[in-house]
Protein backbone atom coordinates (compact mmCIF):
# COMPACT_ATOMS: atom_id res chain seq x y z
CA UNK A 1 0.00 0.00 0.00
CA UNK A 2 1.45 3.33 -1.09
CA UNK A 3 0.96 5.91 1.65
CA UNK A 4 2.92 8.75 0.07
CA UNK A 5 -0.20 10.92 0.11
CA UNK A 6 -0.04 10.82 3.93
CA UNK A 7 3.72 10.45 4.38
CA UNK A 8 4.61 13.50 2.28
CA UNK A 9 2.55 15.99 4.35
CA UNK A 10 4.02 14.46 7.50
CA UNK A 11 7.49 14.86 6.03
CA UNK A 12 6.70 18.51 5.36
CA UNK A 13 5.67 18.90 9.01
CA UNK A 14 8.97 17.42 10.24
CA UNK A 15 10.87 19.68 7.85
CA UNK A 16 8.94 22.74 9.06
CA UNK A 17 9.65 21.88 12.69
CA UNK A 18 13.30 21.20 11.91
CA UNK A 19 13.66 24.64 10.32
CA UNK A 20 11.89 26.24 13.29
CA UNK A 21 14.19 24.66 15.91
CA UNK A 22 17.41 24.61 13.88
CA UNK A 23 18.78 27.35 16.13
CA UNK A 24 18.58 24.94 19.09
CA UNK A 25 20.88 22.42 17.45
CA UNK A 26 23.67 21.25 19.77
CA UNK A 27 26.25 18.49 19.96
CA UNK A 28 24.05 16.54 22.43
CA UNK A 29 20.56 17.24 21.18
CA UNK A 30 20.20 17.89 17.47
CA UNK A 31 17.46 19.94 15.88
CA UNK A 32 16.53 16.77 13.99
CA UNK A 33 15.90 14.90 17.27
CA UNK A 34 13.83 17.82 18.56
CA UNK A 35 11.82 17.84 15.32
CA UNK A 36 11.08 14.12 15.71
CA UNK A 37 9.90 14.64 19.29
CA UNK A 38 7.74 17.65 18.43
CA UNK A 39 6.21 16.02 15.35
CA UNK A 40 5.36 12.92 17.40
CA UNK A 41 3.60 15.07 20.00
CA UNK A 42 1.70 16.99 17.32
CA UNK A 43 0.69 13.73 15.66
CA UNK A 44 -0.59 12.37 18.99
CA UNK A 45 -2.50 15.60 19.62
CA UNK A 46 -4.19 15.34 16.22
CA UNK A 47 -5.17 11.75 17.00
CA UNK A 48 -6.34 12.59 20.51
CA UNK A 49 -10.11 12.68 19.74
CA UNK A 50 -9.90 9.11 18.43
CA UNK A 51 -7.66 7.78 21.19
CA UNK A 52 -9.78 9.45 23.85
CA UNK A 53 -12.85 7.73 22.45
CA UNK A 54 -11.01 4.41 22.61
CA UNK A 55 -9.80 5.07 26.16
CA UNK A 56 -13.26 6.04 27.38
CA UNK A 57 -14.69 2.93 25.76
CA UNK A 58 -12.19 0.81 27.66
CA UNK A 59 -13.07 2.56 30.90
CA UNK A 60 -16.73 1.82 30.32
CA UNK A 61 -15.88 -1.83 29.65
CA UNK A 62 -14.08 -1.99 32.98
CA UNK A 63 -17.24 -0.72 34.65
CA UNK A 64 -19.29 -3.44 32.96
CA UNK A 65 -16.80 -6.24 33.55
CA UNK A 66 -18.16 -7.36 36.98
CA UNK A 67 -21.68 -7.65 35.53
CA UNK A 68 -20.36 -9.59 32.54
CA UNK A 69 -18.64 -12.05 34.89
CA UNK A 70 -21.92 -12.47 36.77
CA UNK A 71 -23.63 -13.33 33.50
CA UNK A 72 -20.90 -15.82 32.66
CA UNK A 73 -21.32 -17.56 36.00
CA UNK A 74 -25.09 -17.70 35.52
CA UNK A 75 -25.29 -18.58 31.82
CA UNK A 76 -21.84 -20.08 31.16
CA UNK A 77 -23.32 -23.40 30.01
CA UNK A 78 -25.70 -21.70 27.57
CA UNK A 79 -23.56 -19.67 25.08
CA UNK A 80 -26.53 -18.35 23.11
CA UNK A 81 -28.30 -17.01 26.19
CA UNK A 82 -25.02 -15.60 27.50
CA UNK A 83 -24.43 -13.73 24.25
CA UNK A 84 -27.98 -12.38 24.23
CA UNK A 85 -27.73 -11.22 27.85
CA UNK A 86 -24.40 -9.53 27.17
CA UNK A 87 -25.85 -7.65 24.22
CA UNK A 88 -28.79 -6.57 26.38
CA UNK A 89 -26.32 -5.31 29.00
CA UNK A 90 -24.38 -3.38 26.35
CA UNK A 91 -27.57 -1.84 25.02
CA UNK A 92 -28.75 -0.86 28.50
CA UNK A 93 -25.39 0.78 29.23
CA UNK A 94 -25.30 2.49 25.81
CA UNK A 95 -22.03 0.73 25.02
CA UNK A 96 -20.81 -0.81 21.78
CA UNK A 97 -18.13 -3.54 22.05
CA UNK A 98 -16.80 -2.34 18.69
CA UNK A 99 -16.51 1.31 19.68
CA UNK A 100 -12.76 0.99 20.21
CA UNK A 101 -12.09 -0.50 16.77
CA UNK A 102 -12.76 2.54 14.59
CA UNK A 103 -10.07 4.72 16.20
CA UNK A 104 -7.51 1.96 15.62
CA UNK A 105 -8.54 1.58 11.97
CA UNK A 106 -8.25 5.34 11.42
CA UNK A 107 -4.88 5.62 13.12
CA UNK A 108 -3.20 2.59 11.55
CA UNK A 109 -2.44 3.99 8.05
CA UNK A 110 -1.30 7.27 9.61
CA UNK A 111 1.01 5.41 11.98
CA UNK A 112 2.51 3.47 9.07
CA UNK A 113 2.97 6.68 7.07
CA UNK A 114 4.72 8.32 10.02
CA UNK A 115 6.92 5.25 10.22
CA UNK A 116 7.86 5.80 6.57
CA UNK A 117 8.82 9.42 7.25
CA UNK A 118 11.13 8.65 10.16
CA UNK A 119 12.63 5.63 8.42
CA UNK A 120 13.34 7.50 5.17
CA UNK A 121 13.81 11.21 6.01
CA UNK A 122 16.07 11.68 3.00
CA UNK A 123 12.98 11.07 0.84
CA UNK A 124 10.17 12.71 2.78
CA UNK A 125 11.90 15.47 4.77
CA UNK A 126 15.18 16.61 3.24
CA UNK A 127 14.46 15.81 -0.44
CA UNK A 128 17.84 14.15 -1.07
CA UNK A 129 20.49 12.04 0.63
CA UNK A 130 23.17 14.73 0.41
CA UNK A 131 21.15 17.25 2.42
CA UNK A 132 20.30 14.63 5.02
CA UNK A 133 23.94 13.55 5.37
CA UNK A 134 24.99 17.11 6.23
CA UNK A 135 22.67 17.63 9.21
CA UNK A 136 23.46 16.87 12.86
CA UNK A 137 21.57 13.76 14.02
CA UNK A 138 22.69 13.31 17.63
CA UNK A 139 20.42 12.50 20.56
CA UNK A 140 22.12 12.50 23.96
CA UNK A 141 24.18 9.25 23.96
CA UNK A 142 23.36 8.40 20.32
CA UNK A 143 25.70 9.81 17.67
CA UNK A 144 23.41 9.35 14.67
CA UNK A 145 19.66 8.71 14.78
CA UNK A 146 19.73 7.34 11.25
CA UNK A 147 21.56 4.21 12.44
CA UNK A 148 20.61 1.57 15.00
CA UNK A 149 21.68 2.21 18.57
CA UNK A 150 24.21 -0.64 18.49
CA UNK A 151 25.67 0.23 15.07
CA UNK A 152 29.47 0.31 14.79
CA UNK A 153 30.92 2.79 12.30
CA UNK A 154 33.91 2.07 10.07
CA UNK A 155 36.21 4.03 12.39
CA UNK A 156 35.21 1.74 15.28
CA UNK A 157 33.02 4.30 17.07
CA UNK A 158 29.83 2.80 18.49
CA UNK A 159 26.59 4.69 17.89
CA UNK A 160 25.50 4.32 21.52
CA UNK A 161 27.16 3.75 24.90
CA UNK A 162 29.78 1.03 24.63
CA UNK A 163 29.55 -1.96 26.98
CA UNK A 164 33.22 -2.78 26.43
CA UNK A 165 32.28 -6.07 24.81
CA UNK A 166 29.92 -7.40 22.18
CA UNK A 167 26.95 -9.58 23.13
CA UNK A 168 25.42 -11.81 20.44
CA UNK A 169 22.33 -10.21 18.87
CA UNK A 170 22.48 -7.23 21.28
CA UNK A 171 25.76 -5.83 19.96
CA UNK A 172 28.43 -3.75 21.68
CA UNK A 173 26.25 -0.88 22.92
CA UNK A 174 23.83 -0.64 25.81
CA UNK A 175 20.38 -0.98 24.16
CA UNK A 176 18.92 1.85 26.25
CA UNK A 177 16.44 3.25 23.73
CA UNK A 178 15.38 -0.23 22.60
CA UNK A 179 14.82 -1.27 26.23
CA UNK A 180 12.82 1.89 27.02
CA UNK A 181 10.76 1.29 23.86
CA UNK A 182 9.98 -2.25 25.02
CA UNK A 183 9.18 -1.20 28.59
CA UNK A 184 6.85 1.64 27.58
CA UNK A 185 5.19 -0.69 25.06
CA UNK A 186 4.55 -3.18 27.86
CA UNK A 187 2.99 -0.45 29.99
CA UNK A 188 0.78 0.90 27.20
CA UNK A 189 -0.30 -2.58 26.09
CA UNK A 190 -1.21 -3.52 29.64
CA UNK A 191 -2.95 -0.22 30.34
CA UNK A 192 -4.98 -0.16 27.11
CA UNK A 193 -6.03 -3.82 27.08
CA UNK A 194 -9.75 -4.40 27.30
CA UNK A 195 -10.79 -6.36 30.41
CA UNK A 196 -10.93 -10.06 29.60
CA UNK A 197 -14.37 -11.63 29.75
CA UNK A 198 -13.18 -15.26 29.65
CA UNK A 199 -10.07 -17.35 30.31
CA UNK A 200 -9.20 -17.70 26.63
CA UNK A 201 -9.25 -13.93 26.09
CA UNK A 202 -7.21 -13.42 29.26
CA UNK A 203 -4.57 -15.90 28.05
CA UNK A 204 -4.44 -14.15 24.66
CA UNK A 205 -3.95 -10.77 26.32
CA UNK A 206 -1.16 -12.12 28.52
CA UNK A 207 0.61 -13.43 25.42
CA UNK A 208 0.22 -10.09 23.66
CA UNK A 209 1.48 -8.23 26.71
CA UNK A 210 4.66 -10.29 26.58
CA UNK A 211 5.17 -10.61 22.81
CA UNK A 212 4.69 -6.96 21.85
CA UNK A 213 7.51 -5.60 24.04
CA UNK A 214 9.83 -8.34 22.82
CA UNK A 215 9.04 -7.50 19.19
CA UNK A 216 9.55 -3.77 19.80
CA UNK A 217 12.87 -4.47 21.53
CA UNK A 218 14.03 -6.48 18.52
CA UNK A 219 12.89 -3.72 16.15
CA UNK A 220 14.68 -1.19 18.34
CA UNK A 221 17.93 -3.05 17.76
CA UNK A 222 17.42 -3.36 14.02
CA UNK A 223 15.86 -0.08 12.88
CA UNK A 224 17.25 3.48 12.98
CA UNK A 225 17.32 4.95 16.49
CA UNK A 226 15.08 7.79 15.27
CA UNK A 227 12.21 5.31 15.04
CA UNK A 228 12.82 4.12 18.59
CA UNK A 229 12.82 7.75 19.75
CA UNK A 230 9.48 8.31 18.03
CA UNK A 231 8.09 5.14 19.63
CA UNK A 232 9.19 6.11 23.15
CA UNK A 233 7.74 9.63 22.90
CA UNK A 234 4.50 8.25 21.45
CA UNK A 235 4.18 5.67 24.25
CA UNK A 236 4.88 8.20 27.01
CA UNK A 237 2.23 10.54 25.58
CA UNK A 238 -0.28 7.69 25.43
CA UNK A 239 0.52 6.58 28.99
CA UNK A 240 -0.09 10.07 30.37
CA UNK A 241 -3.30 10.42 28.37
CA UNK A 242 -4.57 6.99 29.41
CA UNK A 243 -3.78 7.64 33.07
CA UNK A 244 -5.75 10.90 33.03
CA UNK A 245 -8.76 9.27 31.34
CA UNK A 246 -8.81 6.16 33.51
CA UNK A 247 -8.54 8.20 36.72
CA UNK A 248 -11.14 10.73 35.70
CA UNK A 249 -13.99 11.05 38.20
CA UNK A 250 -16.50 11.77 35.46
CA UNK A 251 -19.23 9.21 34.87
CA UNK A 252 -17.98 6.95 32.06
CA UNK A 253 -21.46 6.67 30.60
CA UNK A 254 -21.52 10.44 30.14
CA UNK A 255 -18.01 10.43 28.68
CA UNK A 256 -19.06 8.13 25.84
CA UNK A 257 -21.75 10.51 24.64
Amino acid sequence: MNLDFIAKPMGMLVELLYNMVSGLDSSYLSAYAIAIILSTIIFKLLMMPFTLKQSKSMKKMQELNPKIKELQEKYGKDPQTLQRKQMELYKEANYSPFSGCLPMLIQFPILIAFFYVIRSPEIYVFDNQEAYDLINKTFLWINDLSFAENYVFENGIINGISMGMAIPFIGAALPILAAVSAFTTYLTTKMTSQPAINEQQEATQRSMNMMMPIMIFIFGLQFPAGLALYWVVSNIFQLVQQYIVMNSSKNPKEELK
